[in-house]
């Protein structure tokens, strides 16, 4: 009971960052659990469904703070977007899921972690491109494509994305936090048909702490001023970036995913 605990609260902290600067759940909770002594065929599952429990939670009250407008009545330009990074992103986590194996991760991971750091310089910078649908359709597929591989990837570059293409910044970390339930629900359902799953303990546990942290990161978003946002969000995705590849080519030994 002690260690559901601990694991509840765990969740708690990593969705709250993670719904309020768009990234953050899987890159702290996985390497945490891995060193608690779960096994990633555990882990990488349970964090998919629970960061899809909070992504919910989360949207609901990052559209209540008025971070987002995702209303369906209105087709909102929120809204459009989530689609748009939905639309193939859950056939591209599911077609990673299911081919995995055959892609080079160390070609995908030097990518992803190039691309992220590029991502975090240009909104340090200040720099924009023109905002297009068919744009964040690119953003979407890379991203979900990532995540079906190695479990994470997905908010660093979908926050950063948006935020490159000119969307403003609590608009793009509430539609990243409402696109990642669905992309997370197809990966953890092939999860689901191709190994099973074993771990509804621990899937109870993260799901309890990410829920409730849903509402916090909203408003922990709709309190932060825009500057201090690009700021973080752009350092955050400098730092993870310049880590991935730092450990990918052996400097660093630490078991983190975007």
């Amino acid at each position: 009971m002690i260690e559901l605990i601990i694991i509840a609260l765990a969740a708690l902290v990593c969705e709250w960052i993670d719904s309020s600067l768009g990234m953050g759940y899987g890159t702290i909770l996985t390497p945490s659990l891995l060193l608690a002594g779960f096994s990633p065929l555990e882990i990488v599952p349970a964090v998919l469904i629970t960061q899809a429990f909070g992504g919910f939670s989360a949207a609901v009250f990052h559209h209540h703070q008025g971070n987002a407008n995702f209303s369906f009545k209105s087709k909102s330009e929120d809204m459009k977007t989530v689609l748009a990074i939905t639309s193939l992103g859950i056939v591209a986590v599911i077609v990673a899921a299911m081919i995995g194996t055959i892609i080079s991760k160390t070609v995908l991971s030097t990518y992803i972690g190039i691309l992220v750091i590029i991502m975090g310089l240009l909104i340090l910078l200040n720099f924009r491109f023109v905002y297009s649908t068919f744009k964040m359709v690119l953003v979407g597929i890379v991203s979900a494509f990532n995540k079906g591989l190695s479990g994470g990837g997905f908010g660093p570059l979908v926050t950063g994305g948006q935020i490159v293409l000119g969307k403003e910044h609590k608009s793009a970390i509430a539609c990243t936090t409402a696109a990642e339930p669905l992309i997370c629900i197809a990966g953890f359902i092939t999860y689901f048909l191709i190994n099973g799953i074993s771990s509804y303990g621990l899937i109870i546990a993260l799901g309890i702490g990410s829920i409730i942290a849903g509402p916090l990161g909203a408003i922990t978003t709709k309190k932060i001023s825009r500057e201090k946002l690009r700021k973080i969000v752009g350092f955050l995705l400098v730092i993870l970036g310049t880590l991935n590849l730092l450990k990918l080519f052996g400097f660093i030994s630490l078991n983190i995913s975007m």
